[in-house]
């Protein structure tokens, strides 16, 4: 016997390369099979974490959204719906989630009447006018009242839809006011020269680059746009001369975008009393329970537009880890 063979593991008729040969395949396959168990054994612990994620997120939103009113509550109450932070399209205070609140008070049988519980610096002028629009619709066809208490600040915007209320109730030092319409901007073009950098702006229509901040102002395109900002200015104005009417005391100020306390906006008309919502429930209403219609972002929705970035990219990641093609 050949002592070098002790040991081999060489099969019965081969060569040493073959031996080897067949150990490495042997090996390979081993390795293979253990990557794709840990494989299969990766994707069903991320199922199972992406269920679990489900579920949680269908709990949460079933919690928060029965928390909204969604039927009419028979007992005589004040429907409160709340307007905070900007008046824009894309936030909480939108013309869609406003209306929809407040079609929801005023047709509940139970609401006495309606307050517009304010907190606001204001946003556009076209949510604004919208919302407003509709509490006068609304008014007229129920035959409620509607009142706006103010908190901190009810500017601009805020103001525009205040104006369709019966009466306005603020904190003596609530803000209240700034009845005038901005547009702002910057121009770059004194630092482009001192940087020795060239604007190349190409357009069709002698207009098209209106407002271009790279581009000198023209002083033509300017007026044209103060004239438009002038116009809706008057719409706003317009607006809260028929929404306070003959309490509107006013003065050479008083649409000049200035803005005032709510003790002076109360001597001024553009307020009626101080009062909170609790007086104005207790008081005015004569109705003390309060139901807030506030439509408001489903707390699980808030939370997947918040982390949905970070999530997906870890998303990715492990299914790059787990051996899984994205196409």
């Amino acid at each position: 016997m050949n002592d070098d063979n002790i040991g081999s593991t060489t099969p019965a008729g081969g060569d040493r390369t073959t031996g080897v040969a067949w150990e490495r395949a042997t090996l390979e396959k081993l390795v293979f099979a253990t990557i794709r168990e840990q494989q299969a054994a990766r994707r069903w612990k991320m199922f199972t974490r992406f269920m679990w994620l489900a579920i949680l997120g269908a709990i949460v939103w079933f919690v928060f959204a029965s928390s909204n009113v969604t039927s009419s509550i028979s007992t005589p109450h004040t429907a409160v719906v709340e307007i905070k932070g900007a008046i824009d399209s894309d936030s909480e205070a939108s013309a869609e989630n406003i209306v929809a609140a407040l079609r929801s008070a005023f047709e509940d049988a139970g609401a006495q009447a309606v307050v517009l519980l304010i907190n606001s610096p204001g946003g556009s002028p076209v949510q604004a006018g919208i919302i407003n629009d509709e509490i006068t619709r609304l008014k007229g066809i129920h035959n409620k009242k509607v009142y706006a208490v103010v908190e901190e600040t009810c500017a601009s915007a805020a103001y525009y839809i205040a104006a369709a209320a019966d009466d306005i109730y603020v904190d003596k030092a609530s803000l209240v006011g700034s009845i005038g319409v901005l547009m702002d901007g910057f121009g770059f073009t004194g630092l482009m020269d001192k940087l020795g950098i060239e604007r190349r702006l190409m357009t069709a229509g002698d207009n098209k680059g209106l407002l271009d901040p790279f581009s000198p102002q023209d002083e033509s395109q300017r007026q044209f746009m103060q004239n438009l900002l002038g116009e809706i200015h008057t719409q706003f104005i317009e607006v809260v001369k028929k929404g306070r009417g003959d309490r509107l005391k006013e003065t050479p100020e008083t649409f000049s975008g200035l803005v005032w306390n709510g003790q002076q906006a109360v001597t001024l008309g553009l307020a009626d009393g101080l009062g909170n919502l609790d007086y104005v429930a207790r008081e005015i209403v004569k109705a003390e329970e309060l139901v807030d219609y506030t439509r408001r972002e489903n707390v699980g929705l808030r939370l997947a537009k918040r982390f949905g970035a970070s999530v997906g990219e870890g998303m990715f990641l492990a299914a790059r880890a787990a051996g899984v093609q994205l196409r």
